[in-house]
């Protein structure tokens, strides 16, 4: 299976187990029929966490519990371009390799006159046997040392210090060497995902470590880096609501540079 998916191609699959995914105090209440909320911050995020949105350790157990094992396919979608490529992330840290997004998520579906329903609740476990990747995943001492270019999903305004942290406490700025990707700028007019070759000539380069607020949309614009052929590709969990804590001890850069 394709890790992106027209439409089309999402209706001729035989029973995958689909997720919607969410992130905030609205879930969703119309969702493709057959899907489950995967709820960013529900049992998808560690809650004894100190930092938001982090993978918790029982990652296979949480994809389990949804029915899924190691040769399930796997599609996620979401309803604004923002949080299904970390559930996909996810996935991948769980040791699932047969796992796909839904080009253009929900708009692209119902657009394709596809139907609504009430989400759906699990009612059998699955067996996940292949060993976690946590290789996929770095924390700050590894985004400090690295000789990965250090790419950022946040916004311009955000990166360069123009606009404040929506989180209160956070210094305003990114990480110094780091580039600037806009997770939304890798997106056409319609919500899927711009082509290969123009994802290509915006990710040239292989071993990359992405970044963004929480680790949500850095996986966003790590995914469009594997649709470009990239390689060698990870997640700094945390993010910047790690690295830009007043009393994290590592450097901010303002500006462009």
């Amino acid at each position: 299976m394709n890790s992106l998916l027209s439409v089309d191609e999402f209706r001729r699959l035989e029973n995958p187990v689909v997720f919607h995914s969410s992130m905030g105090p609205n879930i969703p209440q119309q969702v493709i029929p057959g899907a489950f909320i995967a709820d960013l911050e529900g049992d998808f995020s560690d809650p004894a966490s100190s930092l938001p949105h982090t993978v918790p350790a029982t990652i296979q157990q949480v994809f389990a519990s949804y029915g899924i094992s190691d040769d399930t396919q796997v599609v996620i979608y979401d309803a604004d371009g923002a949080t299904a490529a970390r559930v996909w992330w996810l996935a991948r840290v769980a040791g699932l390799s047969n796992v796909a997004l839904l080009d253009g998520g929900l708009r692209a579906w119902v657009a394709a006159g596809g139907e609504l329903t009430a989400p759906s609740t699990p009612t059998s476990t699955g067996t996940i046997s292949a060993a976690p990747r946590w290789d996929l995943l770095i924390d700050a001492p590894e985004v400090a040392t690295t000789s990965r270019t250090v790419v950022d999903a946040r916004s311009h305004g955000r990166f360069t210090a123009a606009e404040e942290e929506p989180r209160p406490g956070l210094r305003a700025g990114h990480i110094p060497g780091s580039r600037n990707v806009p997770f939304s700028s890798l997106y056409n007019e319609d919500g899927t995902f711009k082509s290969p070759d123009e994802l290509d000539a915006i990710f040239p380069d292989d071993h990359l470590a992405f970044s963004c607020g929480s680790g949500v949309t850095a996986c966003v614009t790590a995914f469009a880096a594997t649709q470009a052929g990239r390689s060698d590709l990870v997640v700094y969990e945390g993010s910047w609501s790690d690295w830009g804590r007043p009393d994290s001890g590592y450097p901010v850069a303002v500006g462009e540079a």
